[in-house]
């Protein structure tokens, strides 16, 4: 991206180029920006990935420049126009079904036969922290239907959370590229994903029986109160601690924590840690916890 000529607009005029370059300072200050009020980590060597998704704004609101952008998304107009769009831009969303299956395992084997045992009929309730496009939650209600087949009783809630709105608008509408459900084994595509009767069309659309007891909202991990009342059996917050430095996820965690039933289990990703932190959480097995 660095020195390419990008198409500079001129109203009244033709489009002619302009060298599409982010400068450091002018990285520096969205950096600071995002760290202050979302928390997630942009060092320097971003700086070229930051550039080239910001392009696409720049190109959509027709600016001449970074710089420009930035006048405009720090102004008053800005910050209340701009700020979701700009959100949407920089946070990375790559989810999958049943990705690091064995939580799902854990969930189906250890979690759900003990619940019933200790609480009966008592609704379980999972928190899908950082859901993203919905691949995640919509897994957990996989095997929580496929429980449910077992044990008619059974009753279960989820809940998704999620920085970007365009994320959660994707989630809601449930659906997906054909490929993404390839490695689900046959019986429960069958049974829980539907496919495009355009035969030009390779999606698959979840089944509303996924969707059914499943809410989504929009949450930033850095409120200082997260607004919300229900106390969680399990809750899923994988691969979202990463974009995150150490102080910030300490915090982050114990904020979960005060939403999680004491016994309760908190999964992170295969490349977290909590080592050393100050949280109340005990360790079961690799990226499971139990609260304390």
């Amino acid at each position: 991206m660095n020195g390419k000529c990008e198409q500079k607009y001129k109203p009244g005029q033709q489009l002619e180029c302009f060298k599409a370059e982010l400068t450091e300072k002018d990285f520096e200050v969205f950096s600071k920006f995002i760290y202050a009020e979302y928390g997630i980590k942009m060092p320097p060597i971003k700086r070229i990935m930051l550039q080239g998704r910001l392009l696409k704004r720049i190109r959509e609101l027709r600016m001449n420049s970074y710089s420009e952008y930035k006048a405009y998304f720090f102004s008053k107009e800005g910050q209340e126009k701009e700020l979701l769009h700009f959100l949407n831009v920089v946070t990375t969303n790559k989810t999958d079904f049943f990705r690091e299956p064995v939580h799902f395992i854990f969930l189906n084997e250890q979690v759900l036969p003990q619940h019933m045992e200790k609480n009966g009929n008592q609704v379980l309730k999972i928190w899908s922290a950082g859901c993203s496009s919905g691949e995640e939650p919509y897994t957990i209600s996989v095997v929580l239907n496929e429980f449910m087949r077992l044990h008619p009783l059974f009753k279960f809630s989820i809940l998704g959370t999620d920085i970007s709105t365009q994320m959660l608008e994707k989630a809601a509408k449930g659906v997906y590229q054909a490929n993404k459900i390839e490695t689900i084994p046959l019986e429960l595509k069958k049974r829980y994903f539907l496919k495009s009767k355009d035969i030009h069309n390779q999606t698959v659309r979840v089944h509303p029986q996924l969707q059914k007891s499943l809410m989504l909202n929009y949450l930033n991990l850095m409120d200082s109160v997260y607004g919300i009342k229900e106390q969680f059996d399990v809750i899923y917050c994988r691969n979202v601690l990463i974009y995150f430095d150490r102080v910030t996820q300490e915090k982050v965690i114990n904020k979960l924590c005060q939403h999680l039933k004491k016994g309760g289990y908190f999964f992170i990703g295969h490349s977290e840690s909590l080592s050393g932190m100050e949280v109340p959480l005990k360790h079961i097995k690799p990226t499971i916890f139990e609260k304390e």
